[in-house]
C-alpha cells in the first residue's frame, strides 16, 4: 500500500479516535458514568425549571412579537441538543428577552422570517464553531455589553406597561412607545391594570422571599428544613403559580361574562409540524418575497443576533462553570448553540441562547448532567399537547408582569459607578450603546463596539512614551510598538531630541515591545539617519531577542544595543 494512502489512514483513524469524538460529542463521557442519584437530581431539576420556562416562554414571544405558541416552539429542541453537544451541566437553551428583543427588531413579528432567522444565524454559529472564530467574541467588550443589556432592560420592561394598562395599537418605536402609552393612559382597562398590578406585587414578594430563605440554612434557623425548601421550591416557581392563578380568575370571570382582562387567545394546538424552514414569504397583499430580499431585509441583524447569542451563552457558561468548579469547552458551546437554532428552524423556533435565570434555577436545584434538560424539554412538549386550549385563558397583564420581574434585574447602573471609579473613558462606548439601542438594538451594539474599538486602536497608536532625563534622554515605552504607533515616536524623538536647541542623545527602553513590522524598522532607520547627522546617538536597551534578532536582520546602520538600562546610560556617559 502506497504511503500516501497509509498517511490518510492514519488521519482519519486520528479524528474518529474516541478521544476525538468525546470532544465533539460531550455526552459520550458522562452517559457511562450515569448513576440513580443523577437521575433524581436531573429529575428534580428538569421539572422545577420546565415550570419555569413555560409561562416565560409565552411571554418572551409577546416580546419578540410572534404568537405565544412560538415560544414553546422554541423551548424544547435545546434541551435535546445540548444534552448531546453541550460541555455544562447547568446551562438551558431556549428563548430569552435579549434575543426575543432582537428577533422583534430584525422581522418585526413575522413568524416565518422568525423561523428563516433561527436556521440562518444557526449556520453562521456552526460555521464560527467549526472555524474556531469564538475569539471574535472577545471584541464586544464589558461596557458595550452592559450598555446593551441596561437598554435591553429599559426597553422591554417598559413595553410591557402597554399590556399591565391593557392598550392596543401602540407603536413599537420606543420613543413613539413611550408617547403613546403615557397618552393613552385613560383607556387603561381596571382590570388589566388591577391584575397586572397584583401580579406584580406578588412576584415582588416571592423573590425577595426566595432571597431570605436558603434551603441549605442550618436547621437551628427560622424555618424547618422542609418549611425552607417548600418555600424556597414555590418561589422558584412563582412564574408558573402566577400565571395559572391569573388564568384562573380570568376563566372565573370569564364564564359569568364578564370580559375584564385582555387575554391570550387564540393558539396553535399541538406540536409543530418537522419541516424545513420557509425560504419565501407572502405579504398580505399576496406578494411573495423572495429569499434574497428576506436576507437583505434581516440587514446588519444578521451579523448582530448570532454574536450576541453567542456571547450570552458563553458568559452564563463560564460563569457557573467557574460557580460549579468545572470547565467548558467555548468552541463547543458555539457548536451547540448553532445546532439548536438549525434543528429549531424546522420545528417553527426562532433563534434561542442560554438563560441566566433559568441556568441559576438548574444550578440551585441541583442538576448533575445536561440530561436535566431533555426533562424540560419533555414538559414543554406536554404543555405543547395538551395545554394549548388553557392557555386562552392567560391574561396578557400576568405575561407582562412576568416580563417586567424577569428583566428588572438586568439594569444594573450601579456599573457605571465602578467605571468612573477605575476607568472614565470605558464611559464612552457604555453611553453610546445605551443610547443609541434605544433608536435601534442592533445599532445601540454595532455602535458601541466601533467605539470600543477606535479606543482600542487609538491606545496601539498612542502608546505612553514616558521621558526622564538622566544626562540622556531616557524614553520608556509603555506598551508595544506596531506600525500606527511609528509616526507618535518619532514625533516624540523629534520634538524632545533632535529638534532641541541642542541636540541630545536617546535611550529608548524596549522591553515592552515584543513584536515589530517594516514600517516600525523603516521609521527607526530613517531616525538613526537623523541622530548620525546631527552627531548625536540613539541607543535601544532591553530589546527581547526576537525584536533584537529581527533588528539585526533588517541590517541598520548605527545599530546599537545594550541588555540593561544602566549599560545603555554608561555608554552614553562613556561617549559625552
Amino acid at each position: 500500500m502506497d504511503q500516501p494512502l497509509l498517511a490518510g489512514m492514519a488521519v482519519v483513524r486520528g479524528c474518529c479516535s474516541l478521544r476525538n469524538l468525546k470532544a465533539w460529542v460531550p455526552i459520550l463521557s458522562w452517559l457511562p458514568r450515569y448513576n440513580i442519584r443523577w437521575l433524581q437530581m436531573d429529575l428534580l431539576a428538569g421539572i422545577t425549571v420546565g415550570m419555569t420556562t413555560v409561562p416565560q416562554a409565552l411571554a418572551y414571544a409577546e416580546v419578540a412579537g410572534l404568537p405565544v405558541e412560538y415560544g414553546l416552539y422554541s423551548a424544547f429542541m435545546g434541551g435535546f441538543i445540548y444534552s448531546l453537544l453541550g460541555t455544562s451541566k447547568d446551562v438551558t437553551l431556549g428563548p430569552t428577552a435579549i434575543m426575543s428583543l432582537l428577533c422583534f427588531s430584525v422581522v418585526g413579528g413575522q413568524p416565518h422570517r422568525a423561523v428563516l432567522l433561527s436556521l440562518l444565524c444557526g449556520l453562521i454559529q456552526a460555521v464560527m464553531a467549526l472555524l474556531r472564530l469564538g475569539f471574535l467574541l472577545d471584541f464586544i467588550s464589558f461596557p458595550v455589553i452592559k450598555g446593551f443589556t441596561c437598554a435591553a432592560a429599559v426597553t422591554i420592561g417598559f413595553g410591557q406597561i402597554k399590556n399591565i394598562l391593557g392598550l392596543h395599537g401602540i407603536p413599537s418605536q420606543f420613543f413613539l412607545e413611550v408617547y403613546y402609552t403615557f397618552y393613552r393612559i385613560p383607556e387603561a382597562r381596571i382590570g388589566d391594570v388591577i391584575l397586572g398590578l397584583l401580579c406584580l406585587i406578588l412576584l415582588v414578594l416571592l423573590v425577595f422571599m426566595k432571597a431570605t430563605v436558603d434551603p441549605g440554612d442550618s436547621p437551628d434557623s427560622k424555618y424547618t428544613r422542609v418549611s425552607r425548601k417548600l418555600v424556597w421550591t414555590v418561589a422558584t416557581m412563582r412564574n408558573a403559580l402566577v400565571v395559572v392563578a391569573a388564568s384562573l380568575i380570568a376563566f372565573s370571570w370569564d364564564a359569568y361574562g364578564h370580559h375584564v382582562f385582555t387575554l391570550t387567545g387564540e393558539t396553535s394546538q399541538g406540536l409543530p409540524p418537522f419541516r424545513p424552514p420557509p425560504t419565501s414569504d407572502t405579504t398580505a397583499n399576496g406578494t411573495i418575497v423572495s429569499f434574497g430580499d428576506i436576507v437583505k431585509g434581516f440587514g446588519e441583524g444578521l451579523a448582530v443576533i448570532p454574536f450576541m447569542g453567542l456571547l450570552e451563552s458563553i458568559a452564563i457558561a463560564k460563569a457557573f462553570a467557574s460557580q460549579n468548579n468545572y470547565r467548558i469547552d467555548a468552541n463547543q458551546e458555539l457548536l451547540a448553540i448553532g445546532v439548536t437554532n438549525i434543528m429549531g428552524s424546522f420545528v417553527s423556533a426562532y433563534p434561542v441562547t442560554g438563560s441566566f435565570g433559568r441556568t441559576a434555577v438548574n444550578s440551585q436545584t441541583g442538576v448533575c448532567t445536561p440530561a436535566g434538560g431533555i426533562v424540560t424539554s419533555a414538559i414543554v412538549l406536554l404543555s405543547l399537547a395538551f395545554l394549548m386550549p388553557a392557555f386562552y385563558y392567560i391574561p396578557k397583564a400576568s405575561l407582562a408582569a412576568v416580563i417586567i420581574c424577569a428583566v428588572a434585574p438586568m439594569v444594573d447602573f450601579h456599573v457605571v459607578a465602578k467605571m468612573w471609579r477605575i476607568r472614565k473613558l470605558d464611559l464612552l462606548p457604555f453611553a453610546v450603546t445605551f443610547l443609541l439601542s434605544f433608536w435601534q438594538v442592533q445599532y445601540g451594539i454595532i455602535g458601541g463596539v466601533a467605539t470600543s474599538g477606535v479606543l482600542l486602536l487609538y491606545n496601539v497608536a498612542r502608546p505612553q512614551i514616558k521621558v526622564s532625563d538622566h544626562g540622556v534622554l531616557l524614553m520608556e515605552l509603555a506598551s508595544g510598538l506596531s506600525f500606527p504607533a511609528t509616526e507618535h515616536l518619532s514625533r516624540i524623538i523629534h520634538t524632545e531630541a533632535l529638534q532641541a536647541a541642542s541636540p541630545r542623545s536617546v535611550v529608548l527602553d524596549c522591553h515592552h515591545v515584543s513584536t515589530i513590522d517594516y514600517s516600525v524598522i523603516s521609521e527607526l532607520k530613517d531616525l538613526l539617519r537623523q541622530f548620525k547627522l546631527r552627531e548625536v546617538e540613539l541607543v535601544f536597551c532591553r530589546l527581547q531577542p526576537s525584536v533584537l534578532q529581527v533588528l539585526l536582520a533588517a541590517d541598520l546602520q548605527g545599530l546599537r544595543s545594550t541588555d540593561s538600562l544602566e549599560a545603555a546610560l554608561q555608554l552614553m556617559s562613556e561617549n559625552q
